[in-house]
């Protein structure tokens, strides 16, 4: 931005009242679709609030900054040719540098910064948490995601939102859901009302409906929001809350409804975290609810979806999740889940709160998932991100039915193969590996095999990236058991991005991400060890981006 295009945007404000370097506002008429907004995490934090006709349109918390470390931006297109009063409660030498313009601050370099992930979804700007309201609709992926659009940290929770037609390269929207005066806006899912149960279709149209949780420290009540026009537009329901569980439990734990229809029964059924575990809840409209039933065990973040055995749609089990990830195995009849055998674990490390897409078509049944990947981006204006896709299903193992995770077809078209090698010792393989030290993404496929060695495994820069160990039966610490008992052959899929590691071992039985923390003064590079073991059908594969 050039010294005339600034001096410009700064006369547009006309400074009403500046006593001093605190509570002061500023008005201006709002002819471009952003604000950019100057942020430090060095400032404390201020409420700025949006007035229109003395009628507040929006406030949240920012960390405004006269000399900001880095840029965000809300998106004020719907207010062209109002005029708007900006008020700030904390130091306010940042506000004049508030600017209006078509494009966000940094539109240049966007998705091309030093720690942006190349195959991981992260948003523009900002913090984002829990995956929301996950479904597929008229050839689009909705992904909606918890989000803080005005820092790097956790604040002012919004539901963000981006769309995909393969659940690979995502399109960032406007933030769907924004606080307002029932709390700021938690976790939750998302339906299409083909039946027009709740009365929100107009037309032919049917309404995308979202169920979310309303929190303030006192108090976690479930809301209704319902969009036609493909979720880019949201009108909350008059009547919120539909549920205000807090006298039943004596808790304010009590969130994150999971909706689905049950076909069976003609009824919407609701998984809601409460307290100690998750309620099911029964509806015929999406507004009025019946509590039915609760499972004891599970902590935040709920889901419940069946799946066929071994793809045999005529013997399926249904099964019950948390925000951890642990899941139980069982039975359901609409209103009840049984469990009858768990808690399990699939996948581990910093996968969190992990959600299904819900209305995915006949033709494509798969049950596909995405966890909120809790890894860091030093430095950036944006702070975590998505873990891969993958898709659940159930498999008959020498234990009983469990769970395998692997990343969906659709990554598949992100991958060339650059080499492979069928048997190699762990020098060759190291050897072979040294061209690769300098990518910033890769994947690495291979099956290590022991025979003198108890333990072997496969180092990034000194990062210890798997450790198996078969005398202990674990990998990197966590229990594992092989389906072949007495074998002595593992696999792993590697899949390297700028700042996170996520490893999928033996077909997806077993899966764990972490953040990628290459010591920079080793030089072993891509190293794997073990004493005397085989590298097997090694396979590197270079990653495209899936930012344009």
């Amino acid at each position: 931005m050039n010294l005339i295009t600034k001096s410009i945007l700064t006369a547009i404000f006309l400074l009403t009242t500046i006593n001093s370097a605190f509570s002061a506002d500023v008005t201006l008429k709002i002819t471009k679709r952003y604000l950019n907004l100057p942020v430090s995490q060095k400032q404390d934090q201020g409420n700025m609030r949006f007035d229109i006709g003395g009628e507040q349109e929006r406030s949240f918390r920012i960390r405004l900054a006269a000399n900001p470390e880095y840029w965000v931006f809300t998106d004020v297109s719907a207010l062209k040719g109002k005029t708007i009063k900006i008020s700030y409660d904390g130091k306010a030498d940042g506000l004049p540098k508030i600017y209006q313009d078509d494009q966000i601050n940094g539109q240049d370099s966007l998705y091309h910064e030093k720690n942006r992930p190349q195959y991981h979804f992260t948003t523009k700007r900002g913090w984002i948490n829990d995956p929301n309201g996950m479904i597929f609709y008229e050839g689009e992926y909705h992904l909606f995601y918890q989000h803080n659009p005005y820092e790097r940290e956790w604040e002012n929770m919004s539901w963000g939102h981006a769309v995909s037609p393969d659940m690979v390269h995502w399109n960032e929207l406007p933030v769907a859901l924004s606080p307002d005066n029932l709390g700021t806006m938690f976790s939750g899912s998302a339906v299409i009302d083909y039946n027009n149960t709740a009365g929100f279709n107009k037309g032919k149209t049917p309404a995308m409906v979202a169920l979310y949780t309303a929190f303030t420290k006192d108090k976690q009540i479930q809301c209704v929001a319902y969009s036609l026009d493909k979720g880019r537009t949201w009108t909350k329901y008059e009547k919120n809350p539909i549920i205000d569980s807090k006298a039943r439990w004596n808790s304010v734990d009590t969130r994150d409804p999971r909706v689905f229809w049950y076909k069976p029964g003609k009824h919407w059924v609701m998984v809601l975290n409460e307290r100690d575990g998750h309620s099911i809840y029964t509806s015929q409209n999406l507004k009025d609810w019946n509590y039915e039933s609760h499972t004891t065990g599970f902590w935040e973040c709920p889901d419940l979806f069946e799946l066929p055995i071994d793809g045999d749609k005529n013997k399926t089990k249904w099964v019950m999740y948390g925000a951890s990830n642990s899941y139980m195995v069982g039975s359901f009849d609409g209103k009840t889940f049984l469990p009858e055998a768990g808690k399990f674990y699939y996948v581990t490390g910093t996968i969190y709160a992990a959600q299904t897409f819900t209305n995915m078509p006949e033709t494509d049944p798969r049950r596909i998932q995405i966890g909120w990947g809790r890894v860091q981006q030093p430095g950036m204006p944006f702070n975590n991100m998505m873990l891969m896709p993958t898709e659940l299903t159930l498999r008959t193992t020498k234990d009983g039915p469990r769970l395998f995770s692997k990343p969906i077809r659709e990554t598949q078209q992100l991958f060339e193969k650059l080499k492979s090698w069928p048997v190699l010792t762990s020098d060759e393989a190291n050897k072979n590996l040294k061209e690769f030290y300098n990518s910033d993404r890769f994947r690495v496929k291979a099956s290590i095999k022991l025979s003198h060695a108890t333990s072997a495994g496969f180092n990034l820069f000194a990062q210890r990236v798997l450790d198996y160990d078969m005398n202990n039966n674990t990998i990197n610490g966590v229990f594992y058991s092989p389906e072949n008992i007495t074998g002595m052959e593992l696999t792993a899929d590697i899949y390297v991005d700028r700042t996170s590691i996520e490893v999928f071992i033996d077909g997806g039985k077993y899966s764990y991400s972490m953040e990628r923390r290459p010591d920079k003064n080793n030089t072993e590079g891509l190293h794997f060890w073990g004493n005397n073991i085989e590298v097997k059908n090694l396979e590197v594969y270079s990653v495209k981006s899936i930012w344009k």
